[in-house]
């Protein structure tokens, strides 16, 4: 496949306005933006259990950090930064077919981020393009 866009993920005033078509044939450039998330989304996630989230965070933090889940933990404000796959995408996206594994259990980030992203109501939409050759 080519993409060809003008889109830049790092600069938000590139991005075209959302409409819900776009969903359907997207390269999910928004999965390379950093995903934040708390205790409650990791137990939504199915990665922890409502009891793991009873626990110490701190000590939270560095199992999941062990495990290559979450490559930062801000303690301050109890938000942990998911890690990234060797594409620099989020560990969940499938990077085949560039769709969520776990649409269903997504963390709030990700289901607000047309609501509360870096440029709300729009979106870094790249449109897949085929081969022709």
């Amino acid at each position: 496949m080519v993409y060809l866009s003008n889109v830049n993920i790092n600069k938000p005033f590139t991005w075209k306005k959302y409409s819900q078509k776009m969903c359907s044939d997207c390269m999910a450039l928004c999965c390379q933006l950093a995903i934040e998330v708390k205790v409650a989304d990791l137990v939504q996630m199915g990665i922890i259990d409502e009891f793991e989230g009873q626990g110490p965070i701190k000590q939270l933090a560095k199992k999941l950090k062990k495990e290559g889940v979450v490559r930062l933990f801000n303690l301050k404000r109890e938000i942990f930064t998911l890690a990234r796959s060797m594409d620099d995408t989020c560990i969940f996206l499938d990077s085949d077919l560039r769709k969520c594994t776990i649409y269903d259990r997504r963390p709030k980030t990700c289901r607000n981020h047309l609501k509360v992203g870096p440029r709300p109501g729009y979106c870094a939409y790249i449109k897949k393009k085929h081969d022709t050759k």
